[in-house]
């Protein structure tokens, strides 16, 4: 069976040598391997690293190298899948760390008659400090980021959605391509209609990849407050991508802001919320440092998954003030070419 991994990137320099040395590893035969890389107009070396690759290897069926002038991933999945030759199509993220067995035990969930597969994706660090430890933990932790199924090991048989699927070619080909205009949620949009159309998402734990951590605060908060930004504008057109699990933060910054309103005459609410939402997450911080090698930034933990929750929360409730007026704009620059 003939894959076609697609890898979307963007000044990922620190990224590709790790990510080509994987696919070099793969135990799958690389004569039934297309790797395509999609390269969002990089800036640094990106490109010149994977004509490097290209040039000094032949054993892979085939690599190709695009360019994405609008830069953002879905348009670039897009391109790959219409260029691809394989009958099966795998997305794989920039920033992972795939096992060596990745795209053979994609292909055997496929082979048992799945359509959609994926597995566990825990996340890493690329730093050693302490504090990216404590990152981590951060990240890892079910109240301090999603509760996704893919995000560890588990033992469900098929779920919602999973984070570097494999979908075989009449997927695409009966549900349409992403859909370019819903920012970094495509991937809660696309599995929506997989699963509307009839299909199921099976999940193995024998499809094992990991995904490295943002390596420090800034960029972690930046990232969560885009992701709650864009379910808050994507809720206008696609409520059902999203459970209930999505919106936690949002109600949490919206409780904290009708606390603060009522304090002007009684503080018992804001007292309350914030003496529940602290015993959990200082109880939630414990069992996490307990399993893990204590060092002195675990400390920080419950004021570093509050600076998380505030920052998804507040980016969901900008994205859904402004989700309505977007809500026309997308309706009106729907490009009903891939969808």
């Amino acid at each position: 069976m003939l894959v076609s991994v697609i890898v979307g990137l963007l000044n990922e320099e620190k990224y590709l040598p790790k990510l080509i040395e994987d696919f070099k590893r793969q135990t799958y035969p690389k004569s039934k391997i297309e790797l395509i890389f999609i390269d969002g107009m990089s800036t640094d070396d990106s490109w010149q690293i994977l004509e490097n690759f290209k040039s000094s290897n032949s054993d892979f069926y085939n690599i190709l190298l695009l360019k994405n002038p609008k830069k953002i991933l879905s348009a670039g999945m897009n391109i790959g899948i219409k260029e691809g030759n394989g009958y099966c199509f795998l997305k794989v993220d920039c920033h992972s760390h795939i096992a060596d067995t990745f795209v053979e035990n994609n292909v055997k969930v496929i082979e048992s008659g799945e359509y959609v597969c994926g597995g566990p994706r825990p996340n890493i660090i690329e730093n050693d400090d302490n504090f990216s430890k404590t990152l981590l933990l951060v990240e890892e932790n079910m109240f301090g980021s999603g509760v996704a199924n893919y995000r560890k090991e588990s033992k469900v048989s098929y779920v919602n959605s999973v984070f570097q699927g494999m979908y075989r070619r009449e997927v695409f080909e009966n549900v349409g391509l992403l859909d370019e205009l819903v920012g970094r949620v495509e991937d809660n949009e696309l599995h929506y209609r997989i699963r509307k159309y009839g299909y199921k998402i099976r999940y193995s734990n024998s499809i094992y990849s990991e995904q490295y951590t943002r390596p420090n605060l800034k960029r972690m908060l930046k990232q969560k407050y885009s992701n709650g930004y864009w379910i808050g504008k994507v809720s206008h057109v696609y409520p059902a991508c999203f459970s209930i699990f999505h919106y936690v933060p949002f109600l949490f910054v919206i409780a904290i802001a009708f606390s603060l309103i009522l304090s002007v005459w009684n503080s018992i609410f804001l007292v309350l919320l914030f003496s529940i939402y602290g015993l959990l997450i200082f109880l939630v911080s414990l069992l996490a440092i307990r399993k893990n090698k204590f060092n002195i930034y675990n400390l920080l933990m419950p004021f570093l998954i509050f600076f998380v929750h505030i920052s998804y929360g507040i980016g969901t409730f900008v994205g859904l003030i402004k989700g309505f007026n977007w809500k026309k704009w997308y309706k009106s620059n729907r490009n009903l070419e891939y969808l």
